[in-house]
């Protein structure tokens, strides 16, 4: 077994419960990491055999484009998809942050984070 993670992906979205959230976006951090069997591609040396981490970041880049009010409902859609695309993966974790949150205080980020095993 093996992991492949994409760590501070970022993309400017849209998500969030407020009117202002949809019209003036924020800036998001996400993590992802995903289990899978290596044996194959550590041995032929070839993309086919493993995780294109090219194909998990256009997942995620595309998902985060699609405005939710929930980062929960972000992340549910982010791992749905690579589940059903990315067959090999046999267990994903994904953590959705939004960078400086309104909420009134001073704080850095806000992350939610869910993870599903097939």
């Amino acid at each position: 077994m093996g992991i492949i993670k994409l760590n501070n992906i970022r993309t400017y979205s849209f998500h969030g419960c407020m009117n202002e959230e949809a019209k003036i976006g924020s800036d998001y951090r996400i993590d992802l990491e995903a289990k899978a069997d290596f044996t194959e591609a550590s041995l032929s040396d070839n993309l086919v055999d493993t995780v294109d981490y090219v194909h998990l970041n256009k997942i995620v880049v595309e998902e985060m484009d699609i405005r939710s009010k929930l980062l929960e409902h972000v992340c549910r859609r982010i791992i749905n998809r690579i589940l059903i695309e990315i067959p090999m993966i046999t267990e994903i974790r994904v953590g959705v942050s939004k960078i400086n949150p309104p909420i009134g205080g001073d704080v850095a980020s806000v992350t939610v984070e869910l993870q599903r095993t097939r």
